[in-house]
């Protein structure tokens, strides 16, 4: 039998309330808050209701070294990062300030989340166009991936994971893509969101150029905070948008203008910030960390994918057709599969009024465990399946 439950497991689920009253399996979607982040928001808005700015500096402070937090589980530099309030802010940032010329192209995957289609679709009125490569069975293919490639093609804007097919490129798929393209001078986004928190990645040895990814899936955090980063050799590759008093070099010399952008990635960051958002955010970035996830190694990766091979396992045996990787070198924690001759919308339905919280996409369930998620969780799903398919 494939271990599920682990003293990893067991330390992660105290700290996740959820798991008192549902069996979540969402964390692709919007993940639950651990208790620390909680506790951390909870500060920030008695500190905010009672003294108001007067906390301003501490919480400031406590921003930076969030950021060095969040460096070093990529390990780059703390000033190749920047606080964004979502992933399309970040893909928007390659694709509204990148220096493009009429008839450039970008390459992307057709199963792609929106997020990473649609700011590459909005360039088509100053001549850029998107090329997008079918996906069979959401397995990617690299060839095909190179073969819309051409001598105008600038950027390959991928995702780690897919949403859709639970798919993950391996490091030395990442590396290969990464390697091919630079050869060809083209610049690599990876849209982390499906898998940064969870497994390892290091960008200064990918050579990844620019990451963007929201931290309200597997980092466990509110919506609205994530990281953009960018190889600070690109810094000045970019065009800065969305500029403001957060932008400059004398970001607090608030009588004196002068248009020097600042010499880090929160140039970027334009105005005031998220507060709350990037204290909570940091508080279930800092957590995970905790756990064991570096830029080499993820105890909590391991855990996820034994769940999701021992959840695949007991899904087959209930006739359930699976869609998307069946090796572990290319799972994840997404599970995406059909049930024949089940209606899945009313099963999601019932799923949720029983406590059981999972996603319908494309035609699919989908379901997204975390690694606190435990036996009694699955258990309590694949009884519904059995008398769905009974």
């Amino acid at each position: 039998m494939i271990p599920i439950e682990s003293p990893l497991n067991q330390q992660l689920r105290m700290q996740m309330p959820v798991a008192q009253n549902l069996a979540y399996f969402d964390h692709a979607a919007v993940a639950p808050l651990p208790q620390v982040t909680a506790e951390a928001i909870s500060t920030w808005l008695e500190q905010a209701t009672t003294k108001g700015d007067v906390c301003w500096p501490q919480w400031a402070k406590r921003v930076e070294a969030i950021r060095r937090s969040a460096a070093n589980l990529i390990n780059a530099a703390a000033d190749e990062i920047a606080f964004i309030p979502n992933t399309s802010i970040g893909i928007n940032l390659v694709a509204e300030g990148f220096p493009w010329e009429d008839g450039d192209n970008i390459v992307t995957f057709a199963n792609e989340f929106p997020a990473n289609l649609y700011p590459w679709m909005n360039l088509r009125s100053r001549g850029v166009s998107t090329r997008v490569v079918e996906v069979d069975r959401g397995i990617p293919d690299l060839n095909r991936l190179f073969e819309h490639c051409d001598t105008r093609t600038r950027i390959i804007s991928i995702s780690w994971v897919s949403f859709s097919s639970g798919y993950r490129f391996n490091k030395n798929q990442l590396k290969s893509i990464i390697h091919d393209a630079h050869q060809c001078g083209i610049y690599v986004l990876l849209d982390a969101i499906q898998g940064l928190g969870v497994f390892p990645l290091d960008v200064a040895e990918l050579g990844i150029d620019f990451l963007a990814a929201d931290g309200h899936k597997w980092m466990l955090g509110p919506e609205g905070a994530g990281i953009f980063y960018l190889q600070k050799q690109h810094l000045e590759l970019l065009r800065p948008l969305m500029v403001g008093w957060h932008s400059v070099a004398n970001a607090y010399d608030f009588s004196h203008i002068d248009w020097k952008p600042r010499q880090q990635a929160a140039r970027y960051e334009g105005g005031s910030q998220n507060m709350v958002g990037t204290l909570g955010f940091g508080a279930s970035l800092e957590f995970l960390q905790t756990l064991g996830v570096t830029p080499s190694q993820s105890p909590i990766a391991e855990q996820i994918l034994n769940y999701t091979r021992y959840a695949q396992q007991e899904l087959t045996a209930l006739g359930a057709v699976i869609y998307g990787p069946s090796d572990t070198e290319h799972q994840s924690g997404i599970t995406c599969f059909t049930l024949p001759e089940v209606d899945l919308t009313q099963l999601r339905r019932q799923c949720l009024e029983a406590g059981i919280v999972l996603s319908h996409r494309d035609g699919r369930l989908r379901i997204s465990p975390h690694a606190y998620n435990n036996q009694q969780d699955l258990d309590r799903l694949l009884a519904l399946i059995v008398n769905a398919v009974a």
